[in-house]
C-alpha cells in the first residue's frame, strides 16, 4: 500500500475502529481489547465531554501509566481536535482495565519529557503506532506532529454512565438468540 492510500483509507478504517472500541467498554469489554498489547496496544478511553458539553466526545487512545499519570496519544483519530478539548476543558474522564477516574488533563510541553515518553507510547501502540509510522513516510524521529497527553488521576468514579454501562443489553442479546424461531432443514 502507498502513501497516500495509507493516508486516505486509514483514517476512514479507524473513524470505525474507535468507535467499536467505545462501544466494547460501554458494553464491559473493555479489558479484552487490552488483552493483546503487542498487537493492538495498550487502550484507555478518554471522556472529554464531562457534564458541561452537550455532546459526548469519547476517545480510544494509547497510553502509558507512570505512577498516578497516565500519558496518551491517539495515533490516527477521526476527532483531530482532542487537543483544543483539554486546552477548553482539562477535567476529563479515563475509561481504564482496571477502573473508571477523574483526571486533569493537560499537553505535554516539554520537549525533553516529550523525548522520554514517546518512545513507550510508541511500544504500546501495537500496529496502529506500525501503520501511523509507515503513513509518516519513515521513523516518528522527534514526533513533532504528535501531540500527547498527561493525565493526572484525581479520583475513582462509580455509576452506569462509565464503561459497562450499557452491559444491560447482555442478558438481551442472549434472550434473543435463544429463543429466536428456527426453521426446520428438509
Amino acid at each position: 500500500m502507498t502513501r497516500n492510500q495509507l493516508t486516505t483509507v486509514l483514517p476512514v478504517v479507524y473513524k470505525y475502529a474507535n468507535t467499536a472500541a467505545v462501544w466494547m467498554w460501554k458494553l464491559g469489554l473493555g479489558k479484552f481489547i487490552n488483552l493483546f498489547p503487542s498487537t493492538v496496544g495498550r487502550k484507555l478511553v478518554v471522556d472529554f465531554s464531562r457534564r458541561e458539553a452537550k455532546a459526548p466526545s469519547q476517545m480510544p487512545m494509547t497510553f502509558y501509566a507512570e505512577g498516578e499519570q497516565l500519558y496518551c496519544t491517539a495515533f490516527w483519530s477521526a476527532n483531530h481536535d482532542w487537543p483544543l478539548s483539554v486546552t477548553a476543558n482539562p477535567q476529563v474522564e479515563v475509561w481504564l482495565p482496571d477502573g473508571w477516574y477523574t483526571g486533569k488533563a493537560e499537553l505535554v510541553q516539554d520537549e525533553e519529557e516529550r523525548a522520554n515518553i514517546l518512545p513507550k507510547l510508541q511500544k504500546n501502540g501495537g500496529w496502529a503506532y506500525k501503520l501511523w509510522e509507515r503513513a509518516q513516510d519513515g521513523p516518528l524521529g522527534d514526533g513533532d506532529e504528535l501531540s500527547v497527553l498527561r493525565i493526572r488521576r484525581q479520583s475513582a468514579c462509580t455509576g452506569a454512565e462509565g464503561p459497562g454501562g450499557m452491559a444491560w443489553l447482555w442478558p438481551f442479546i442472549l434472550l434473543v438468540f435463544l429463543f429466536r424461531p428456527r426453521h426446520k432443514r428438509k
